[in-house]
């Protein structure tokens, strides 16, 4: 990750002594050292930039200090080892706080100090540099022009309200049914604001039992129940300076719904056992597959709690609704299944296409990947055929034809099919049925 040399530069004007520092430093291979009498050469246009310098206090050409922040504006990244006779304590503060990194007495036993500061310097270069690594690659991974696959008008439409959130701190309520990708649109968010450098923080509501919900996002002190061993930080200070991601919201028990309003509203908590007041500093994004609304209706959802966390609403679409999005998302999924098996590359034939477009896919995305996966499995040449998938049900179709029923009864279950999956909205369903409103009407009538 860091093909520049790991490079010292040792100003001394003592040449015995700058000779034996350059030795004892040369004995790792892995360093490139390079010797200087005065520090007026070492601010000479080289081309070369050091990650280290140790720095002879007492130079004809300057003071220690005046030399040390002369280096640390010309080589900013680069740590200062001041190295010198004197055993001044004062003066050793002096230096630590202009910007040395540490200071080290000529004695007998200077040379290991030296190796040893000089070895956790590059240590924590090195991890830096790691650190650094990661953190674009975690950016890049999360790119959504990248990551969420598609072209269809709809993941447009969601790109756009990406782009809307990410610059600022709204508030994001991110909704879809389950396995359309809401966590990767929660995280891509995350990642591309200004809070990227912050924690990501995951909590599935869902999944946290009603009585340890409070401890699990306001934290709790020791003794403060029984088992609490110890003192335990939230999910709300966990993710200070980044985002909080509150998936499937819709399932918090509604006891709890008051205290996380409190919390949202006053950006302030208490752990469970104790009255101090904690700031929190997180940009809160939840996610659910319930309507809310319906819920706030039902009693089942605090109308007040409902309007603090909406925000801004970026509803994902289902798979069945995203035109040929299914043939790219198939065809990114096994590519990368073939490179993480190390397997040779697999083409969709074009009745596994035709088998793959006529399917409903009630898993959506989730669902695609796991039936692609197998089919790569399942697949014998370079090809992947229609017999090689296997969905979950006929060609996408329940099977209900051994139910008997007339021509029209069947013509009725799928018209009050749409008419539940589209709120009542009989122009809209007249729409994508391909038929008049008026027949819609005759139909519900009975006639």
């Amino acid at each position: 990750m860091n093909e520049r040399p790991f490079t010292i530069f040792v100003i001394e004007d003592d040449e015995w002594y700058n000779k034996l520092l350059v030795h004892n430093l040369s004995l790792n291979p892995d360093y490139v050292v390079k010797s200087f009498l005065s520090s007026k050469e070492v601010f000479a246009p080289a081309g070369e930039v050091p990650d280290v310098v140790t720095l002879d206090y007492r130079l004809p050409d300057g003071k220690g200090e005046e030399i040390l922040q002369k280096i640390k504006r010309h080589y900013p990244n680069a740590e200062v080892i001041i190295i010198s006779e004197q055993e001044n304590i004062e003066t050793a503060v002096e230096l630590l706080r202009l910007g040395a990194y540490d200071y080290i007495v000529k004695a007998k036993d200077v040379r290991d100090k030296l190796l040893n500061t000089v070895n956790n310097i590059r240590k924590n270069i090195q991890l830096k540099i790691r650190i650094d690594h990661l953190e674009k690659e975690v950016r890049k991974k999360y790119d959504f022009q990248r990551t969420i696959i598609g072209e269809s008008p709809a993941v447009k439409k969601v790109f756009d309200l990406i782009e809307k959130a990410i610059t600022t701190d709204i508030t994001v309520t991110i909704t879809g049914e389950t396995g359309t990708g809401k966590e990767l649109v929660a995280k891509a968010i995350h990642y591309n604001s200004k809070r990227k450098e912050g924690p990501f923080v995951a909590v599935n509501v869902a999944a946290i039992p009603s009585e340890l919900i409070e401890s699990e996002l306001f934290g709790h002190e020791k003794g403060a129940f029984t088992g609490a061993v110890a003192r335990r930080i939230g999910k709300f200070e966990e993710a200070k300076g980044g985002s909080l991601f509150l998936d499937e919201i819709g399932e918090m028990d509604f006891s709890f719904q008051a205290k996380l309003l409190r919390t949202l509203q006053e950006k302030e908590l208490t752990r469970i056992g104790s009255n101090a007041l904690i700031k929190t500093d997180c940009r809160i994004i939840v996610a659910t597959n319930r309507n809310l609304k319906e819920d706030v209706k039902n009693g089942k959802f605090r109308e007040d709690l409902y309007y603090r966390v909406f925000g801004l609403p970026v509803e994902l679409p289902p798979l069945r609704e995203r035109e040929k999005d299914v043939l790219l998302l198939a065809k990114y999924f096994i590519d990368l299944f073939c490179k993480e098996n190390k397997l040779e590359g697999k083409k969709i034939s074009e009745d596994a296409q035709k088998k793959l477009l006529n399917y409903n896919f009630p898993g959506n995305v989730r669902e695609l990947k796991a039936i692609v996966e197998l089919s790569v499995v399942m697949c014998n040449g370079s090809d992947i055929s229609a017999n090689d998938i296997t969905l979950s049900a006929p060609d996408g179709f329940p099977d209900i034809l051994t139910e008997g029923l007339t021509l029209w009864e069947y013509d009725l279950r799928i018209v009050n099919m749409y008419l539940k999956k589209y709120d009542n909205n009989i122009k809209l369903v007249a729409e994508k049925l391909g038929i008049g409103q008026s027949t819609i009407y005759r139909m519900l009538k009975g006639e």
